[in-house]
């Protein structure tokens, strides 16, 4: 089993809460708007994990040249797919059904909205999660992470971590 810990659009900041509800996962997964490579460098020393991650649209050189804009890999059993900008069942990103279809995805996760949504799709078997934004920069009024874990195929123990107000 895999647990992992879920982040995105941190946007230069990193909660220090956020450190304590990652404490049991075995992975990090930054679903892009990191804002600066330090955050994923931090990330990585102070758990000791290994950071997956995409660049998003505000990051810079330095993001884009550790990170990649899509990633597709296996996780246990489960094939994810990886982007930052990338909608939602019903409301997909030009592209990225097909994408998911044509990678047999069983987990999508994106971020950019700042909206959390965890949603199945059941027209194409895809599990999708958007864990909201960790950081302080946008509109969101809660800062949000996701944790849950991967067991061969499936799926479970999806968690929603409330880090408190935006900029509080």
């Amino acid at each position: 089993m895999t647990r992992i810990g879920l982040i995105s659009d941190t946007h230069g900041y990193l909660d220090e809460a956020v450190f304590k509800h990652f404490e049991n996962c075995d992975e990090i997964w930054h679903a892009g708007d990191f804002g600066n490579i330090t955050i994923a460098n931090e990330l990585a020393v102070k758990t000791g994990l290994t950071v997956w991650g995409v660049y998003g649209n505000i990051d810079g050189y330095d993001v884009r040249s550790v990170y990649p804009q899509k990633l597709i890999w296996n996780c246990e059993d489960v094939t994810v797919y990886m982007t930052h900008i990338g909608g939602y069942p019903g409301r997909y990103a030009p592209g990225i059904k097909g994408e998911l279809v044509d990678a047999k995805a069983k987990l999508f996760i994106c971020g950019h909205s700042h909206i959390l949504k965890v949603i199945y799709d059941d027209k194409i078997n895809c599990l999708h999660i958007n864990p909201g934004a960790a950081g302080n920069q946008g509109w969101h009024k809660i800062k949000t992470l996701v944790r849950f874990a991967i067991d061969g195929d499936n799926i479970k123990d999806c968690e929603v971590i409330e880090l408190g107000r935006r900029g509080g």
